[in-house]
């Protein structure tokens, strides 16, 4: 995919984000081909408060990719809410909510966060 289109999408997406959504922290999700990794961010002071990668949590056998989404977003769930966040809103970027980024989300609604 070229950069600049999906740059593009990633902005357009973000700013409908933002207007819906006041006074809540963003959730900003990246995808690579074998990992997953997402952040909450405030987007008033600009500082990410939470975060969790697939990277720093692999383990040693082999999973598969939507198991591991599973895990990561347990593991960010349960860090957010132990700062007390539970009202964010969900930015898929330039992802389509389809796949890991379905399971990702869904995995966070389950385990506590609302949005």
């Amino acid at each position: 995919m070229n950069k600049k289109i999906s740059q593009k999408r990633a902005i357009r997406t973000r700013k409908k984000l933002r207007k819906v959504s006041a006074n809540r922290y963003r959730i900003s999700i990246f995808r690579s081909s074998h990992n997953i990794s997402a952040q909450i961010i405030d987007d008033k002071s600009h500082k990410t408060l939470v975060s969790a990668s697939s990277l720093k949590e692999k383990n040693s056998e082999k999973i598969k990719k939507t198991d591991m989404c599973v895990q990561v977003a347990s593991i960010l769930a349960k860090k957010a809410l132990d700062k007390k966040i539970t009202q964010v809103y969900f930015d898929r970027g330039r992802y389509r909510f389809h796949g890991r980024v379905k399971v990702f989300a869904d995995t966070l609604r389950k385990n506590g966060l609302v949005f």
